[in-house]
């Protein structure tokens, strides 16, 4: 099916959302995490309307929500019998990288070589250091200048997603069932589902669009748990402290020096392999704390990685028997794959845009986590679409304007093919 995508439209739409500060905060109780956030989410909202979604709106948490109505003619045939689907992006950006003053810049007809970014000399992205980019020669490729991160991660699928819409909007011969958008906070901070109105969606099955190189599906996940250990000193003068003083930083000192530095850890491991990665260490005298994060493939290898730290940790209380030592495990999101593969259509129906697109179909692991992991469990089946973006949560982020067409092309594709679809089909 011939259709078009505005690609300039679409451009100005990812700079714009790029420019808006919306960093997460995973020490903030509130939800969403950052009330910036809410800045581009009222303008989504504003944007939805003025496509036609009377119905957008962003309720008290930050979540937006919104439904394009199917478009058969009353008397065609596939009338009502279409299921709804999803289509879900996160506003929030990666509290590792400042996400405030951005500035995006893009390079157009990329030749090859070397990009600089301009405020930084250091930073060069090459395609020897990013193979994919030797793949994107003649593409408008679009980063940041060096001071902060980027922001494809996610607004490349929130501008994905707006793009489709308007697409079906102003192509109303492409025909498709009813869909169902969402724009969640603080997927950064592994809370992007905890106040996902999942029976208000109301979707079938949904995707999120949130993955990287163009052409791959992601319908597994790690399994994720964050380990908090509390390490209980005694503080007190220390002119005064021989054999009463139990320094609690020396204590998380110890249980640190057990981590072993050629394995188990993100820098030592690729593809399947989990890892445990002590990620912030706070504290003083008297009391520190130090947050691991556990990941692994299986829930059974995430239980090995604990019951690891956990042997640690009684090595850190017997060297220091007058100190005590706190073990805490929050869980965080479990492997999506064990419920798609209950639902191998919703994957099937991403490949068969994937290549309608006229790219090739790839299926990867996701070394991470998505809404979509968590949204699963809670009922509803929801794999990852790539953007085309790469180099997430780094100053060195980028993504090819050409690819995020690719992107805009294949999710056209997906509703047009979910709307061939019986709800008891996909049910």
């Amino acid at each position: 099916m011939e259709f078009t995508v505005d690609r300039e439209a679409l451009l100005a739409r990812f700079l714009a959302y790029c420019r808006i500060d919306t960093q997460s905060d995973e020490n903030s109780t509130t939800c969403p995490s950052t009330p910036k956030q809410k800045d581009l989410s009222r303008l989504l909202v504003e944007e939805l309307q003025a496509l036609g979604l009377e119905d957008a709106a962003m309720d008290e948490h930050g979540y937006v929500y919104a439904t394009l109505p199917e478009n058969f003619p009353p008397t065609h045939p596939r009338r009502g019998r279409a299921p709804t689907l999803g289509l879900i992006a996160h506003v929030d950006t990666s509290p590792a990288v400042s996400g405030q003053g951005v500035n995006p810049i893009v390079h157009r007809d990329y030749p090859g070589g070397a990009i600089p970014l301009p405020q930084d000399p250091s930073i060069r992205l090459t395609p020897e250091t990013d193979a994919p980019l030797g793949q994107c020669i003649g593409h408008d490729i679009v980063t940041a200048d060096g001071t902060t991160l980027l922001g494809a991660d996610n607004k490349a699928g929130i501008a994905e997603i707006l793009a489709t819409l308007e697409t079906l909007r102003g192509q109303p011969e492409i025909l498709h069932g009813p869909i169902r958008v969402a724009f969640t906070p603080d997927e950064e901070i592994g809370r992007g589902a905890d106040k996902f109105d999942v029976k208000r969606f109301g979707a079938v099955a949904a995707y999120t669009v949130d993955g990287g190189e163009v052409g791959v599906i992601e319908d597994e996940t790690f399994c994720a748990d964050t380990v908090i250990v509390t390490c209980k000193g005694i503080n007190v003068h220390p002119g005064y402290a021989k054999d009463r003083m139990v320094n609690s930083i020396k204590m998380a000192a110890a249980l640190l020096e057990h981590f072993p530095p050629d394995r188990l850890s993100p820098e030592t491991t690729e593809k399947r392999e989990g890892y445990i990665h002590p990620y912030t260490i706070q504290g003083d005298e008297e009391k520190t704390v130090v947050k691991i994060l556990i990941r692994d493939f299986e829930a059974a290898g995430l239980a090995d990685k604990e019951d690891r730290i956990r042997g640690f940790v009684a090595k850190v209380k017997a060297r220091f028997p007058k100190g005590d030592v706190d073990f805490e495990v929050k869980e965080s999101y479990r492997n999506m794959k064990a419920v798609l593969d209950r639902h191998p259509e919703v994957g099937a129906l991403a490949e068969r845009a994937t290549a309608a697109a006229g790219l090739e179909v790839g299926k990867n692991p996701i070394r991470g986590g998505t809404d979509g992991a968590r949204l699963s469990f809670m009922g509803l089946p929801t794999p990852n679409l790539f953007t085309g973006a790469h180099n997430f949560h780094s100053k060195r982020e980028w993504v090819s304007l050409d690819n995020m067409v690719l992107t805009v092309r294949t999710l056209v594709h997906l509703v047009r093919l979910w709307g061939e679809c019986n709800s008891t089909d996909v049910a």
